[in-house]
């Protein structure tokens, strides 16, 4: 599923459609302010790879490639491009299938890519392999594959154990509910998490954890919640796309389930809220890792890029704004890198270099490549995230930063 799957990370306060800037690449008033001074990049192209879900019946995540458009166009033209030359996108479409994703990973190879940018693609480890063989340097939005958070030469933008395990326990501990129940989209991206660092965090936390994997063709998800809604579950977490996660908290609604609810962004956006009654979002807690919906300058940015270079993007969707500090945050990251060292081991030894900075679209949450951030899971550049509280319409209410801390050198 789209990274979306595990961060974990959509939703929108207010007005979620971009603002109206001007559709014309490289008009005056085109929120310069907002979008920076032209700065466009010169001299020979240098590819960088983007994989991405698109869409199968699970998830569609088609979104991905229409936003790495924009933000590429817009880093190309005020950016400087990377290492001031323009960057060429190679894309590939893996329809949530593991063959089609180890496809994806070669063709990157045999494209020779610097490097591959990528939200939170469904079958990360079967992208991974040959790119790890390759040493390409690999950025994600989330992902929870032990494999890839275990590298060192991959990288992922968000802090995979935040929203979707240790909120939902420190929710629990803070509500006095003794058992939390997770249902979760039944793929390698959204489970691995679970299985490996959820039973210590919720052993910590004195809370009962079950998970509960609901295949993502299961349309009708009525028994896990009724099971749910009987067996003493405090806090219920729902981890998904937006068409899983709605048919999740319909069944929830249906079954009478009278507990806390949280969930993620990617869950979230206005497909859901059609489908799902105001008054069961009303009160939900999302972990996020971006301001969706809010006057946050973050957030205005990745609305002014989709509007000025983008077309059809719903900017209330979590994978959107994912792909956007994917692609945004991989440029800020090698802010400064030299024409001359964009190849993957150079991408490699800059990325490793880099200070602490604000990661793009992420509302204040700072980020740094070091291998630090979390030393057990050296991929991971992000401690902590972001919460809020839906309300009655589906939308955030304020969104509140958690579990930051300086990143050492």
């Amino acid at each position: 599923m789209p990274l979306a799957t595990v961060v974990f990370l959509a939703s929108a306060c207010g007005d979620d459609k971009a603002p109206a800037e001007p559709a014309a690449s490289g008009s005056a008033s085109a929120g310069a302010g907002v979008l920076g001074a032209m700065n466009p990049a010169e001299g020979d192209p240098i590819k960088i790879g983007m994989v991405s879900d698109g869409k199968y019946p699970a998830a569609d995540a088609s979104i991905e490639g229409r936003v790495a458009d924009a933000t590429v166009k817009w880093i190309n033209e005020r950016q400087g491009g990377l290492g001031g030359r323009p960057i060429q996108l190679v894309k590939c479409e893996d329809l949530g299938d593991p063959a089609k994703a180890a496809d994806c990973g070669n063709r990157m190879v045999e494209e020779n890519v610097a490097a591959v940018v990528m939200g939170g693609p469904a079958y990360p480890d079967p992208i991974w392999q040959p790119l790890h063989d390759s040493h390409i340097p690999m950025f994600f939005y989330g992902v929870s594959s032990a494999k890839v958070l275990a590298d060192p030469a991959s990288h992922t933008f968000s802090d995979p154990v935040f929203s979707v395990v240790g909120m939902p326990a420190d929710l629990a501990k803070e509500k006095g509910a003794k058992k939390v129940s997770a249902i979760v989209i039944d793929i390698p991206a959204a489970v691995d998490i679970y299985r490996t660092q959820a039973p210590a965090v919720y052993r910590a936390a004195g809370v009962d954890f079950e998970l509960v994997t609901v295949p993502p063709d299961q349309a009708d998800m009525t028994p896990q919640a009724q099971r749910i809604a009987t067996d003493g579950t405090g806090v219920v977490f729902v981890v998904g796309g937006e068409a899983f996660c709605t048919a999740a908290f319909n069944a929830l609604s249906t079954v009478g389930y009278k507990g806390i609810t949280a969930s993620i962004t990617q869950c979230l956006g206005d497909s859901t809220r059609k489908a799902v009654s105001g008054s069961f979002l009303k009160g939900m807690t999302i972990g996020a890792a971006a301001p969706i919906g809010t006057d946050d300058p973050s957030f205005t940015l990745f609305k002014t890029v989709s509007a000025t270079y983008g077309h059809d993007i719903d900017t209330g969707n979590g994978t959107a704004i994912g792909m956007f500090t994917s692609m945004a945050g991989f440029r800020e990251a090698l802010e400064g890198i030299s024409a001359n060292d964009l190849t993957p081991a150079g991408i490699e030894t800059a990325i490793r270099k880099m200070p602490e900075k604000d990661l793009p679209g992420a509302g204040g949450v700072r980020f740094r490549c070091n291998g630090k951030a979390n030393p057990a899971l050296p991929a991971v550049c992000v401690r902590g995230g972001l919460t809020t509280i839906l309300d009655e319409k589906g939308q955030p209410t304020s969104y509140k930063p958690l579990g930051q801390s300086p990143i050492e050198d």
